[in-house]
């Protein structure tokens, strides 16, 4: 469950969102963004990261970073409570996102709309 909370106020340069993982969850599909930087601080519980080099188990006060075209990554919720964490995203301009463990790309279209795709290009 993600709360928008930078959204509340029109912040237009970044993103804030306050997400909490139930037991068994996941933040995202493994991802990397093209221009995006991304920042996570664990508030609650303690969420699995997983990138490239493997799985890092956080506690409340631990913090990540992930830089645009940067290692992959994403946050598991291997336990039995919930995991609250912060996360901060630029809104860069033209941003994409690869999915390297999914046939599945982010991309900007011609008129500026982002769309789903496979890798081949074909639309979802």
């Amino acid at each position: 469950m993600k709360r928008p909370l930078g959204d509340l106020f029109g912040l237009k340069n970044f993103g804030v969102n306050l997400t909490r993982l139930s037991p068994g969850a996941m933040s995202a599909l493994h991802h990397r963004h093209t221009r995006q930087d991304e920042f996570i601080y664990v508030i609650e519980g303690e969420p699995t990261l997983f990138t490239d080099s493997g799985a890092t188990l956080l506690k409340p006060g631990m913090v990540a970073g992930f830089a645009a075209n940067g290692t992959a990554h994403h946050l598991g919720n291997r336990t039995d409570r919930d995991c609250v964490i912060l996360e901060i995203g630029d809104r860069s301009e033209g941003d994409e996102v690869n999915y390297p463990e999914d046939d599945l790309e982010l991309t900007m279209g011609e008129d500026g709309k982002r769309r789903f795709a496979h890798k081949d290009g074909t639309p979802y």
